[in-house]
């Protein structure tokens, strides 16, 4: 594939990846998307209704009419 080069080990294992960012970059974004998502999956979970709340009383948020 145009764009990528896979660095190996002694073995010919595949160990890294170098991907050229001008032609790949939106398969970058989502590829780094998907790391973050991954490493934030332990965090605590905050409902949508709870952070309206949360913003309205911080002043952040007009009330809803």
């Amino acid at each position: 594939m145009s764009g990528v080069q896979f660095l190996v080990d002694d073995r010919g294992q595949k160990t890294a990846v170098v991907i050229d960012l001008k032609k790949h970059a939106d398969v970058w974004e989502d590829f780094y998307d998907v790391l973050l998502a991954r490493r934030r999956d332990h965090e605590p979970r905050e409902s949508l209704a709870g952070v309206k709340r949360r913003l309205i009383r911080s002043g952040r948020l007009p009330l809803a009419r």
